[in-house]
């Protein structure tokens, strides 16, 4: 029989060891493996997990991950997921502390840690493009997203806050869709 923590662990220890830039550039692997490959999860709820992993202490990824292992197990499997999606992290930056020290001046180690931010930056925007396609879907959610970008962009205010405004402005429109719809 097969040990579903053993692969809860296993699964997400692979995908926090094959992610870089945190947790915004995990999003499309996170999507193929947890909806896609396994259908642990949905992919609406996956970007509810990530928006709540957003408004929540800690780190994105840990808390996406610790919901979906509860969601699966309880919070067994959530305690599951969380120390395997966090266990190559503190592997890598254990090894890397250890040694960076040494290779730091190094052009090409520079040059190196170069290539991954802009690699980096490719993943970010590949999940920002597919949350894009998931969430803003009308009018009313592209008037939302332009709303929270330009008070984000212009003015000092919490993204728990701008993330919290949105879901209020959310609840907003379905209710006036709702109660235009019984006229």
């Amino acid at each position: 029989m097969k040990n579903e923590y053993l692969d809860m662990f296993l699964t997400f220890a692979r995908i926090g060891g094959l992610t870089f830039g945190g947790g915004y550039a995990m999003l499309p692997i996170l999507q193929r493996e947890v909806v896609e490959k396994r259908g642990w999860t949905t992919e609406n709820e996956l970007s509810d997990y990530y928006a709540i992993g957003q408004c929540t202490p800690g780190i994105i990824a840990v808390n996406v991950a610790t919901f979906i292992g509860n969601q699966r197990k309880g919070i067994p499997g959530g305690i599951v997921a969380t120390l395997g999606v966090v266990s190559p992290s503190v592997l890598i930056i254990t090894l890397i502390a250890a040694f960076l020290q040494n290779f730091a001046d190094i052009a090409w180690v520079q040059h190196a840690f170069a290539g991954v931010r802009v690699g980096v930056c490719v993943l970010v925007f590949n999940a920002v493009s597919k949350l894009w396609k998931k969430a803003v879907i009308d009018k009313p959610t592209m008037v939302i997203f332009a709303v929270v970008l330009a008070l984000m962009v212009f003015l000092d205010i919490s993204p728990v806050l701008l993330v919290l405004a949105a879901g209020v402005a959310g609840v907003l429109v379905q209710t006036l869709r709702m109660r235009k719809a019984a006229k």
